[in-house]
Formats: structure tokens, C-alpha cells, sequence
């Protein structure tokens, strides 16, 4: 899409640059990471152990908290240049995203968090993803752009008792920054090739001397398409996105603070297509396989190289997005502890458009499901102060969500010959279009607490409790409408099984107690070993997306509502710092175990068999996971992380068949020992910085230079776990060198994917399972600039 359609976006962008230029020639403000150190050790180098963190609805030091997390803040992200989850996940190898379009995205940690294959309103990511303390309920909110931010505090394994929802895998813990009674500001501006052109501002100060605080906060990302479209001429999957962010801080007192909030996102990308990967073998006949369908048609693809970056669709697509929501934080200091109440808004409205055969074949002109969310939620805690012989933290929690969508599929002139026989009528599904309407309202209600208790000086327990209540109700109806008029039951009857009328209603309330208990031992002061069990708890869902029929054409409606799922994770960690805390290092293993896990599944009762969500009766992850960071010299930083993962079905009887599996009719396949899909054995980054100190331009400061390497072994993208949707393993390196001046001015060329190095981000079966593998091929290397300053 280009910026003629935006006109407040290039103002913006104008200001911007010019903001820029006006905050380069202002004095810098030194800033550093609040630190509290232990009495008695060595002077501090700062450091990510010395990162002041809230993992525990307190303010810690990460290297003190007794939880596998991996954090990044603010310098990490603005010296790499990350600005989204997807690129953070290259920094941090036990996060990983997958999305083919922005509701069809998975975020996990672990391997766990998401249901591969299926879209569906009716179940919840396991990974929570927190902004200031707000629960974001739709993972969408992976795909926006980073506003402001303080830190990410990835928390790796479940966190049922002090986080809100569903956090089964893990948690995205974001802190934005605080307005700022020192009045402060920043602006960047970064172009680079395939007209990327991304702007940043934030300006921060007091509004009523000490009392009123505001800051305000703005980003527009844009980047022309890196798919060649050759049926429309256009670039595709492009980036255009503005998103802002305005905050008030009000301290009434010296005990009492009130934090206010607004944001709005607006993203309209052209978005998201998938080009040719591979043709799979199938079962079937050859006739009903892509190379004589295609050949029938007198189609080819553009290119039989996904690294060629030709698409073909012959529909619009679009992945509009609005995010939009309010906040208000309250912190009330009553002495011996502190009441802190988080009250917040949030909406989301999904506008897509989808040419889901992925060619330039009329086989599904349409496939696009808009949706609307609302929620609302509500919290209360209390938190001892200070530290004493036991700390604790205990609470309420109450959440309400709505999620509606009016969805839309239509078929055109070549669905019949590839879907169904070529000798069939062609008009029987021109025109056939299916609508679904659905809705679905969850109100969840829970009380938690935790304590710690300090047995001595140097040995911890921590138990914590969550008790969780559950409610859904939903609703879901598809009609259908047009295609060929016919009496011929023999028609009617083939046309059905490519899509059919079907309505039903259920509900569900369900409850259930989740925590964890932790030892931790201070072995030296800066030595902490920890071991412990944690049980999470994903609620129930209910399917809507349509659930198999009985013989009698009536849906089975025992498959509309998906169980929970319920998991089990052992952990022994070590978090170490040495050499005056300039080497962090911290160790953890760990083992998972989840009963009843949400998956895409294929029914295996009587009636029509079709893909649709249920619940795997068993996986198994285990892992080891390595995170350090060291400062050997004022002038040098480096970082490494690696994880090994070991990930399975454990026990998966009715899974959705791989495609080399696929025959004539479809049948369930058993799973049990296969890999997990979206887990890579072996994952890594490596990475650091170096500086040196001298002048440019009459101006004093230091040279840098800094790479960052990321590494993932070979996965699956796929739930079936076919061989011919795995994604191969890859390697990508980013490299940066400028110079940052004494003054607050910073400029710095950056070289993404450096070594251009050929990978695909995302791998799926085109629907009808003709053999076709289609997928997204991850960026090209790319050039640019960024122009950054500070006062």
C-alpha cells in the first residue's frame, strides 16, 4: 500500500526527521539500570543479571528470582534494531513465532503455547503476553511494533500464580517506560532498501511540577513488499503500520500514584501471501494430485523456487489490523505493604482479505473471517514491602472477553476440477460461498497469593496457589448460498462435502487450582541454585470453526467444547556472576509433561471425518537452556544463549494425517513419538558489541560495531508433522557499525541478514491436500540507516 493513501503518515514522518534534527543538538541525559546489590559483594559492572525485573509482581533483580527468564531491555532492542517479537525471537532461541497471517499466529516458548493448523476464537494462546501489567488476549498482539519500551521479561515455563491468564508455556512480561518528572526525549529515523522507512519519537516531562508527569510516544513502519506478484504487478506482503502510545503519571502523594495509559495501532500491510515451496506426494489417485490438476488447468507456478519470491494470487489480500486500549494502574503505599490495582480496556478488530488456493487459479476467491474483540479486566494485589523473614503477594483477578466473526469463503470456476473430479459440472461450486457468523463471551474469575518464606539468609521456599474459575458460552452458524441449481442428489451431496450448513451452541464452566513451590539456596553471594514444580492450567475452549457432522447431518456436538489442558513442569536452574559480575551465566533443565494438549485433530467417530480442535492425550517436553552475558571490559559486551529441546506427542491416537499419508478418503493417523511441530532441537544466538572511544565531526564520543547471530535447527511448521513441511535448519547474521556521540546524537549503519542467507519462515498444505506445500520465505538481506538522539 503506498503512503498516498496515508497522508498523516508522511506528516509524520516529516516531523519526525525534523524532531530529530532539533533533538541532536541537545545535551544528553545519562541513563542507567537501577541496581541493588547484595551487602558485601563486589563492585557492580552493569550487567542483564543487574536488570531490575517485576517476574514476581515485585521489583527484583533477575539474577535473585528463581525462575528460568531471559531479558531484554531497552539497549538490547535499540542496539539491534529489533522492533517486533518476531525479531526478538532471534535473540531469544526458546521463543518462537509462527504466523501466516496475524490471527493465524503462534507464539511459543518451549514449544508450547499455540495450536498449529487451526485458527479458532474459541481457544487461547498459552504463552500471556503482558503489557504493563495488562493480560493482551488475542495473538495478533505478537505481530505490532514496539512502542517505548523498557524491557521484555521472557518467563519460561507455566506461571499460573501471579500472572493472569492461561499462562501455561510461559510469559511475555513488557514494561513500558514511565513518564519522566525530568523532562527528556528521543527521535530515530531508519530508511533502508526495499523503501523501508521507519520513524520514532518520545517526548517525556512534567506536566504540574512533581505531581503530573506525561509522556507520548509514536512509530510508523513501512516497507515496500518482498514477493513479486506477477498475475497484479504488485509488491506483496508488505509493512505499513503507525502506532502510538500517551501516558499520564500522577502522584498524589508520597504514597499514592495513579498511572494512566492510552494506545492505538493501526496496521493495513498488503498481506499476506505464500508462494510455491514443494509438491508432496500423496495416496491419492494421480489425477487428484497437483501435477495432473495443475496440468488440466494449463497452470504452472511463477517459479518452482520459494527463494525467488514470485507469487501468482489473482484475489486482493489484506491483513488490516486496529489495536486499541486504556490502562489505569494504581499504587497505594500503606507501609507495611503496597495495594496496587490495574484496571484496562482493550479491543481488536481484524479486516482481512484472503486468496487461500495461493495461485492464480479461480479455486477459492475468497477465504477471509473479520473479527471484533473486546475485553475488559481487573485486578487487585497486595505485596508485603521491604524484605522480612516472608515476603508475599496475594490477590484477585476477574477478565471478560468477546470475540465476534463474520466470515465469508467463496469458490470459484476451477474449484470443482480441483477439489472434486474434473468430469463434474465446473458451475456446481462457481459462485458457492459459505457464511459464518460466531460468537463467543469467556468471564474467568480467580484469587492467588504467594509467599516466600526466608529460612535462613541464604535458603528460600516459595509456594503459590491460584484458584481459577472458567465460564464460555458460544455460538457458531455457516450458510451456504450460490453455485449451480440442481436436483441431482448425486451433486448436492458431493458439493456438501466441500462445505455445509451447520449451527450449534455450547458452553462450558470448568475450575481448577494451579501453582508452584520453589527452593532456592544461596550458595554464594553471587550463586543462587534453585529447583521446582510448577502445575498450569490452559482453560477449556470451544470450537468455532465448525465440528464434524453425524450420519444423521447433525453436528457431534461431544466435539464442541475442547478439554483443558493441564501442565507439569520439574525445573533445577543456576544463575551464577563472577569476576566482579562481569560474566552472567545461568543454567536450567527442566521436563514438561502436558495432559489433554490443544491440538488440530482429525475425528475418528462416525460421520464425516474433518480437521477441527481437540485434545492430544499426551506430550512430553524436556530441555536444557543456556543465557549468558558478559562485560569483560567497560568497552566490550557479549552475549550468548543456547537451548536444547526435546519435544514429542507423547500419546496423539487421532492426529491429522501427514500428507504422504493422505489417500482417497480421509482417515486419523496416530502421532504418538512424533516431533512436536515448531520446536527446533538445537537453538542459539550469539552476540556482542565492541567500542572504542574517539571524535567525529568535531564531535567527542565512541565507534562501535556489534553482530548478532541466531541459529535453529530444523522444525516442523506443521501439526500433521509431514516431511514435507519441515523447514530446513538456518543461520542469520545482522552486523552494525556507527558512532554515538557525548551529546545524545547516534548514527549507525546496519546490515540485516548479512550473509543472505535463503530460509523459509513459515511452511502449510494448501487446502484440498492436492499436494501443493506452500509458505513464506524470510527476508532478504537488508541495508540501512538509522539516525538516533537523545536528550
Amino acid at each position: 500500500m503506498s503512503t498516498s493513501a496515508h497522508p498523516f503518515i508522511r506528516r509524520l514522518l516529516l516531523t519526525t526527521a525534523s524532531a530529530a534534527c532539533v533533538v541532536s543538538g541537545l545535551a544528553s541525559a545519562a541513563h542507567a539500570e537501577e541496581e541493588q546489590v547484595r551487602p558485601g559483594s563486589a563492585p557492580v559492572v552493569a550487567s542483564v543479571g543487574d536488570i531490575v525485573v517485576t517476574a514476581r509482581r515485585r521489583d527484583e533483580r533477575a539474577q535473585d528470582v528463581p525462575i528460568a527468564l531471559t531479558v531484554v531491555n531497552e539497549e538490547l532492542l535499540d542496539r539491534t534494531g529489533a522492533y517486533n517479537i518476531g525479531q526478538v525471537t532471534q535473540l531469544a532461541p526458546s521463543v518462537q513465532l509462527l504466523s501466516s497471517n496475524p490471527r493465524n499466529t503462534a507464539v511459543t516458548i518451549r514449544g508450547l503455547g499455540a495450536s498449529y493448523g487451526l485458527a479458532n476464537d474459541g481457544l487461547e494462546q498459552g504463552v500471556g503476553i503482558y503489557v504493563d501489567q495488562v493480560y493482551y488476549g488475542r495473538p495478533a498482539t505478537a505481530t505490532l511494533d514496539f512502542v517505548d519500551l523498557d524491557r521484555i521479561e521472557i518467563l519460561r515455563g507455566p506461571q499460573g500464580t501471579l500472572f493472569g491468564k492461561n499462562t501455561t508455556a510461559g510469559a511475555l512480561n513488557i514494561t513500558t517506560r514511565a513518564p519522566s518528572f525530568t523532562p527528556e526525549g528521543q527521535a530515530e529515523l531508519s530508511i533502508g532498501d526495499y523503501g523501508f522507512l521507519q520513524a520514532k519519537a518520545t517526548f517525556s516531562g512534567p506536566i504540574l511540577a512533581d505531581r503530573l508527569a506525561g509522556r507520548f510516544s509514536i512509530v510508523s513502519t513501512r516497507r515496500d513488499g518482498v514477493l513479486d506478484n506477477v498475475t497484479t504487478g504488485e509488491k506483496q506482503n508488505s509493512q505499513d503500520s503507525i502506532s502510538l502510545r500517551g501516558q499520564l503519571l500522577f502522584r498524589a502523594s508520597d504514597r499514592l500514584s495513579l498511572r494512566l495509559s492510552a494506545d492505538y495501532a493501526d496496521l493495513t500491510p498488503d498481506c499476506c501471501t505464500q508462494v510455491y515451496v514443494t509438491y508432496g506426494p500423496t495416496l491419492k489417485p494421480a489425477a487428484q494430485q497437483f501435477p495432473a490438476l495443475a496440468a488440466g488447468l494449463g497452470y504452472a507456478p511463477p517459479s518452482a523456487n520459494p527463494y525467488s519470491r514470485q507469487a501468482d494470487v489473482d484475489s486482493a489480500i489484506q491483513a488490516d489490523q486496529i489495536h486499541r486500549g486504556v490502562s489505569a494502574v494504581i499504587d497505594y503505599d500503606l507501609g507495611w505493604g503496597t495495594l496496587t490495582s490495574v484496571t484496562a480496556w482493550r479491543s481488536w478488530d481484524w479486516g482481512p482479505r484472503n486468496d487461500r488456493d495461493y495461485t492464480a487459479l479461480d479455486i477459492t476467491r475468497q477465504s477471509a473471517n473479520p473479527s471484533w474483540q473486546d475485553q475488559w479486566s481487573q485486578e487487585l494485589r497486595l505485596s508485603s514491602n521491604g524484605a522480612g523473614r516472608i515476603d508475599w503477594t496475594v490477590g484477585l483477578y476477574a477478565f471478560h472477553q468477546a470475540v465476534e466473526t463474520h466470515g465469508v469463503t467463496e469458490y470459484g470456476k476451477h474449484a470443482v476440477h480441483w477439489l472434486l473430479a474434473p468430469n463434474l459440472p465446473a458451475a456446481l461450486l462457481e459462485g458457492y460461498t459459505v457464511y459464518n457468523d460466531s460468537r463467543i463471551e469467556t468471564d474467568s474469575y480467580a484469587v492467588f497469593g504467594q509467599v516466600t518464606w526466608n529460612i535462613t539468609d541464604r535458603l528460600h521456599l516459595t509456594p503459590g496457589l491460584r484458584y481459577t474459575k472458567e465460564e464460555k458460552s458460544g455460538w457458531y452458524e455457516a450458510r451456504v448460498a450460490g453455485g449451480l441449481q440442481t436436483t441431482d442428489a448425486t451433486l448436492i451431496s458431493r458439493r456438501l462435502g466441500v462445505a455445509r450448513p451447520q449451527a450449534y451452541a455450547a458452553d462450558l464452566s470448568d475450575d481448577d487450582l494451579s501453582g508452584q513451590i520453589s527452593l532456592a539456596w544461596d550458595v554464594a553471594p553471587d550463586v543462587l541454585a534453585y529447583g521446582g514444580v510448577a502445575r498450569g492450567y490452559k482453560s477449556g475452549g470451544i470450537n468455532m470453526a465448525g465440528i464434524p457432522n453425524l450420519p444423521n447431518g447433525q453436528p457431534a456436538l461431544t466435539n464442541a467444547v475442547v478439554k483443558p489442558e493441564v501442565v507439569t513442569t520439574w525445573e533445577l536452574g543456576l544463575k551464577t556472576q563472577s569476576f566482579g559480575r562481569r560474566l552472567t551465566a545461568n543454567l536450567a533443565a527442566y521436563r514438561t509433561d502436558v495432559e489433554d494438549f490443544q491440538a488440530n485433530v482429525v475425528d475418528s467417530g462416525p460421520g464425516a471425518l474433518r480437521g477441527y480442535l481437540a485434545n492430544a492425550e499426551k506430550v512430553v517436553i524436556q530441555g536444557v537452556e543456556l543465557d549468558a552475558f558478559a562485560r569483560p571490559t567497560p568497552n566490550l559486551d557479549l552475549y550468548a544463549n543456547l537451548a536444547w529441546t526435546d519435544a514429542q506427542y507423547d500419546s496423539f491416537a487421532n492426529g491429522p494425517c501427514p500428507l504422504e499419508r493422505i489417500g482417497a478418503s480421509t482417515v486419523a493417523c496416530d502421532l504418538s513419538g512424533e516431533n512436536l511441530p515448531g520446536v527446533s532441537p538445537w537453538a542459539a544466538s550469539i552476540g556482542g558489541e565492541a567500542r572504542a572511544r574517539g571524535g567525529f565531526l568535531g564531535l567527542a564520543g565512541e565507534f562501535f560495531g556489534g553482530a548478532d547471530a541466531s541459529y535453529r535447527s530444523i522444525y516442523n511448521s506443521d501439526a500433521s508433522v509431514s516431511r514435507y513441511t519441515e523447514i530446513e535448519g538456518y543461520a542469520l547474521l545482522n552486523l552494525r557499525a556507527g558512532f554515538r556521540a557525548d551529546n545524545g546524537w547516534e548514527a549507525f549503519v546496519w546490515i540485516k541478514n548479512a550473509l543472505d542467507q535463503d530460509y523459509l519462515q513459515f511452511v502449510s498444505v494448501q487446502s484440498g491436500n492436492s499436494g501443493l506445500v506452500i509458505g513464506n520465505p524470510g527476508d532478504p538481506r537488508t541495508l540501512g540507516l538509522t539516525l538516533r538522539a537523545r536528550y
